[in-house]
């Protein structure tokens, strides 16, 4: 990475304009803007795993819910969700 210094009776905001285009010019503002919202694909196998677990929780809540043995908290909780949608 290149090391920039302000010019002798350079304002602020001339120096960051001259800064940003150095970095565009560079490509490193487009390699960060990439980089911030890069998510990695996730394998069939980790899809698969965590499908299951969903559906297992959400099959146990629910037999908590109906025989009325689940916590006052997270009846609570899923009333919120229900409401949202």
């Amino acid at each position: 990475m290149s090391e920039l210094k302000r010019k002798k009776n350079e304002s602020f905001e001339g120096f960051m304009r001259r800064v940003k285009q150095q970095w565009q010019r560079s490509g490193k503002l487009l390699e960060a803007r990439k980089k911030q919202y890069f998510v990695p694909k996730k394998s069939d196998n980790v899809k698969r795993t965590q499908a299951v677990n969903y559906a297992k929780k959400q099959a146990k809540t629910e037999y908590l819910r109906k025989t009325g043995k689940l916590p006052q908290e997270e009846l609570n909780k899923l009333n919120k969700r229900t409401q949202k949608r």
